[in-house]
């Protein structure tokens, strides 16, 4: 039994040429619900289109895995160097403690010479570790400021800073114009101002100590806040040889245990040593002081630190092993030296 020919002529009932259209529907019905995704003609939906930097459009679908950071492997703490930076930290302070005590009415010229002594190493550290474009000729003009400031403060009527402040900038001004001069150095002469600055300013911070020595109570102040300052340097060091942790930095191999530790026993035996001293010393002054010189140490010994380490981060060959080793501590003193002129005068 087949059904009869449909009265539309030309068009015949089989599926076969059905006119085009969504699949399951019926003439005269509306279509059923979509269960598949929907027909647009063969184009596929894009996801949303981002531009790249250039103002042409990139679809999210070309963008590559951002990769995962990899942590940075942290620098090793070398124990034996630790132990001889400690070392050489005490014998520093030691150094310039009992120098202080020599120092005495008409009596300058040990302790100065023991400062020159000092500030000869600072200038030698220095210049090899950060190493400008005329080195020799900074070293030279550092080592002349150094002379110079220590002739000022132990000749000067007054025992002031002005003489040592005029020392410092005509020191600085020769180094530069000395760069000048040399066609070699003057393309380079901007990145050797701030080298040049800090170690004039550096050697003429030692001659604050001689200075000191000549008012009243600066002896007792030298000897209060250098034997903190190398307590702190001293117990930092040997605090970062044993335990170094935690990190500060890990291109850094220093610890902030050790830099705190370092100020809090500097603290400690500043207060002990305010306790055997006379007027107008006692232990609650003679802790704010040390504490000041302690903490100015050890911050001035980790700034060196980090600037080694983005010095090799840039890519400069390592300088002298020696030099960079002693840069920390002659650092340390050379800040705790006028931080101790400041607070014996502002304080005491």
């Amino acid at each position: 039994m087949f059904p009869s020919t449909s009265p539309e002529t030309g068009h015949e009932p089989w599926a076969d040429d059905a006119h085009p259209g969504p699949a399951g529907s019926s003439r005269g019905l509306p279509p059923g619900p979509r269960t598949g995704p929907a027909d647009d003609g063969g184009r596929r939906e894009r996801g949303p289109r981002r531009f790249r930097k250039g103002g042409a459009p990139r679809r999210a679908e070309d963008e590559p895995v951002e990769s995962e950071e990899e942590d940075v492997e942290p620098v090793e703490v070398r124990k034996p160097l630790s132990l001889t930076v400690a070392g050489f930290a005490a014998l520093l302070g030691v150094g310039l403690v009992l120098g202080a005590q020599t120092a005495g009415p008409g009596h300058r010229l040990p302790f100065a010479f023991i400062v020159f002594g000092v500030q000869l190493l600072f200038v030698l550290a220095w210049t090899m570790a950060m190493r400008p474009p005329a080195l020799l000729l900074v070293a030279l003009v550092s080592a002349a400021v150094a002379a110079a400031a220590d002739t000022a403060a132990v000749q000067s009527d007054v025992a002031g800073l002005a003489p040592l402040g005029y020392v410092a900038a005509g020191g600085f001004l020769l180094g530069v114009l000395g760069q000048l001069v040399r066609r070699v150095d003057r393309v380079r002469v901007t990145d050797s101002l701030g080298t040049t600055l800090l170690i004039v300013v550096g050697v003429v911070a030692f001659g604050t100590l001689i200075t000191l020595s000549r008012i009243p109570a600066g002896t007792q102040a030298i000897t209060v806040c250098l034997t903190a300052s190398g307590v702190a340097l001293t117990v930092a060091r040997l605090t970062d040889a044993v335990a170094p942790w935690p990190r500060l930095a890990p291109q850094v191999p220093r610890g902030a245990a050790g830099v705190v530790g370092g100020a809090m026993v500097g603290t400690l035996v500043s207060a002990v040593l305010g306790s055997y001293l006379v007027t107008p010393f006692t232990p609650t002054r003679a802790a704010i002081i040390g504490l000041v010189a302690a903490v100015a140490a050890v911050l001035a010994d980790l700034a060196v630190g980090y600037a080694e380490a983005g010095r090799l981060m840039a890519g400069e060959p390592p300088t002298m092993w020696i030099a960079r080793h002693m840069q920390g501590p002659l650092g340390g003193f050379a800040l705790a030296a006028p931080a101790a002129y400041a607070m014996c005068v502002l304080f005491l």
